[in-house]
């Protein structure tokens, strides 16, 4: 029970074990791809960089025409010659936005800004591509409110009308004011309003005029259109292979330390499973150890007692021969001694067999031919065959064998003695030997009852018999010999009846 629950408890460390493994490469596989999408997020905001400064080498007087920035936008998305856009060859779509999320200049494949909330959120993360809105830097000037001055995308030229053209910037008007010193009034013929170098007013008021393609627009057309075609942001549309390289990269190598971890943690619980039987098994065998022991001593105690038990039976066994022999003995004390004579036989009987099956097996191999010792047997056992007269056919093929003749003596007139109880009067019994290449095949066989197919396995076992007269240790015995040369024997229906002892493995010597 101890060992058992120590089992259990080793068996959950592992399971534990491997959880906390998956878990941490989980959470690393999770943190990698944040990290990829990280950097992905970080690349689009160096492209906003890369276009802002583009954009700002490219304007005058805070205006860049379509026409020139395009072609820039273009080259960006496919990639072209130059070395600062080869890193960029995985983009996929540049719009320049307004104030109100409009396309102002774009190249590439188109944006959706419909979908989701991606003007909010500023990122929308799809299937193939990942659309992020970052600011531009183009050195807008801040004005004295506050505000600022954005870069104007102004639409490439084609005559829109033919009215004249008319400025649309007016400086404004102040009425003069006299001079301090002279008390004259100044001259109202210059702006009121100095301007700074870069075009703009002190106040923020842009400087640049307007283009005179675009002459036939009123006032309120023209600022329509520069507030619509004001950059206030850039939308970068990036491919997302980089990020599925990176996320199936490092899912593949998780996924071999999650394997790596579990072929160890199966490997371990094995190991421990393989130890923990091991221990059984040792426990086990130190205690069929010590109780085979105690069996010996055991043993050997009844073969004492057995053999010590002979010499009391010859005593009652002579002395019920004298009384049986006597001239002037009454025929009643004549039978009953003639009785005792037959009990003595029986227990004798018995005796011999359990030292023969007591005794230990020390087996001495010589080459010994199975002709010379079956005709040997045979010849002991020639009361018992004449009395029931049976039939005795002896085919032993002159085969040599490597044996203990005493023990494989033994073992034949077992065989035999079982096989003439089995047959009934008039029977008959069959010895044959057969080589096969270096070894060699033995069988008794008769046609008596047979054995039944329940039986064919503890006919073998001490004490087990069919036969009123057997001791059941016959064939105990015999196995024992078989099992001490290294042989095999096994019981088999003979055809038409009857029963056959094989025995196998019989080594041949040339």
């Amino acid at each position: 029970m101890q060992l058992t629950r120590r089992i259990f408890f080793v068996y959950g460390l592992l399971a534990l074990f491997w959880l906390l493994v998956l878990g941490w490469q989980i959470e690393e596989h999770a943190r990698v791809k944040d990290a990829a999408r990280t950097n992905l997020s970080n690349r689009s905001r160096d492209i906003a960089n890369t276009v802002s400064a583009c954009i700002r080498g490219m304007q005058f007087r805070g205006t860049v025409l379509q026409d020139r920035l395009e072609p820039l936008l273009r080259e960006l998305v496919t990639g072209g010659t130059n070395e600062w856009a080869a890193p960029q060859r995985d983009l996929v779509s540049i719009v320049l936005l307004n104030a109100a999320g409009e396309s102002v200049a774009s190249a590439g494949d188109p944006i959706d800004f419909k979908q989701s909330d991606i003007l909010q959120k500023g990122e929308r993360w799809g299937r193939d591509s990942v659309v992020v809105i970052n600011p531009v830097d183009l050195g807008a000037a801040l004005t004295i409110g506050g505000s600022t001055n954005p870069t104007v995308v102004l639409p490439a030229f084609q005559p829109m009308t033919n009215a004249p053209y008319e400025p649309s910037w007016t400086f404004p008007r102040r009425e003069p004011r006299p001079d301090p010193e002279t008390g004259m009034q100044g001259s109202d013929s210059m702006p009121s309003v100095r301007s700074d170098r870069d075009g703009r007013s002190r106040e923020g008021e842009p400087r640049f005029r307007r283009p005179p393609w675009m002459r036939g627009l009123n006032d309120q057309e023209f600022h329509a259109l520069l507030a619509k075609r004001a950059i206030h942001g850039l939308a970068v549309a990036i491919s997302t292979d980089s990020v599925k390289r990176a996320v199936e990269r490092d899912l593949w190598l998780r996924g071999l330390i999650v394997l790596l971890a579990s072929v160890a943690v199966a490997g371990f619980g094995f190991a421990w499973r393989s130890l923990g039987k091991s221990s059984e098994l040792q426990i086990r065998l130190v205690r069929a150890s010590e109780l085979n022991t105690h069996l010996k001593e055991m043993n050997l105690a009844a073969a004492g007692l057995a053999h010590e038990t002979r010499n009391p039976l010859n005593i009652i066994r002579g002395l019920a021969q004298m009384i049986s022999r006597k001239a002037d003995c009454a025929p009643e004390i004549q039978q009953k001694s003639k009785e005792i004579l037959e009990e003595v036989d029986k227990v004798a009987a018995q005796l011999n067999e359990f030292i023969n099956y007591s005794r230990p097996r020390d087996v001495r191999r010589t080459s010994v031919g199975l002709g010379p010792v079956i005709q040997e047997v045979v010849r002991t056992l020639g009361y018992d065959l004449e009395e029931k007269n049976i039939r005795l056919q002896v085919q032993d093929g002159g085969v040599t064998i490597e044996a203990d003749e005493q023990l494989l003596r033994q073992t034949l007139f077992n065989l035999l003695i079982n096989a003439i109880q089995a047959v009934n009067h008039g029977g008959e019994i069959v010895v044959a030997a057969e080589r096969n290449n270096s070894s060699a095949t033995l069988e008794v066989r008769d046609n008596g009852p047979g054995v039944a197919p329940e039986h064919r396995q503890e006919i073998f076992k001490p004490y087990f018999t069919t036969h009123e007269r057997g001791t059941g240790l016959g064939l105990a015995v015999v196995q024992q010999n078989v099992l001490a040369h290294g042989w095999e024997i096994e019981c088999l229906p003979n055809r038409p009846n009857g029963a056959v002892f094989r025995l196998q493995h019989l080594k041949v010597v040339a």
